[in-house]
């Protein structure tokens, strides 16, 4: 990847003022939303040893294969931040992540929590709320849960004109 090109993350930095210095070890994400924009961004880039790293030892996998993934992500869209300040020890992040599938764009409503260990964060798991195509229309009424994963109620969330 340039230097000089926009990071992955969708944060308006160039790469190398954004996730590359975590990426190479240099620093590492002062909040749990820096550590989520560098883990997508390293999903992006495939860097299996940065979220190996960053995924706390106690939910950890023993590998990640890239192999079978036949996706190619598009951006990142933070839909909520509860915590996860450099003076908290737990965060969480709710995000969508959009992606190309074969001829769809597609959307990951993900809501993933965040831990701070001896002063440094780590990915511990998340949640996948839904998963599909982002033209995909379903008719789930204004009394339904909002498909965007915030918990709330679609006739007071999305829903509202």
């Amino acid at each position: 990847m340039f230097l000089s090109s926009p990071c992955l993350c969708g944060s308006s930095l160039e790469y190398q003022d954004c996730c590359e210095p975590f990426h190479s070890g240099k620093s590492f994400p002062l909040t749990a939303l820096a550590l989520m924009r560098s883990r997508y961004a390293a999903y992006v880039l495939r860097n299996v040893a940065y979220l190996q790293e960053t995924w706390d030892i106690s939910k950890r996998p023993a590998a990640i294969d890239f192999s079978r993934e036949n996706i190619t992500w598009l951006r990142l869209e933070i839909v909520e931040i509860k915590k996860g300040e450099f003076n908290d020890s737990k965060g969480i992040v709710s995000f969508k992540a959009f992606y190309q599938q074969d001829d769809s764009e597609c959307v990951m409503n993900e809501i993933s929590r965040f831990t701070k260990t001896n002063g440094r964060w780590f990915y511990l798991d998340g949640v996948i709320k839904s998963m599909g195509a982002v033209n995909l229309q379903t008719n789930q009424g204004k009394n339904a849960a909002c498909t965007c994963g915030s918990g709330k109620k679609f006739k007071r969330c999305c829903g509202v004109h």
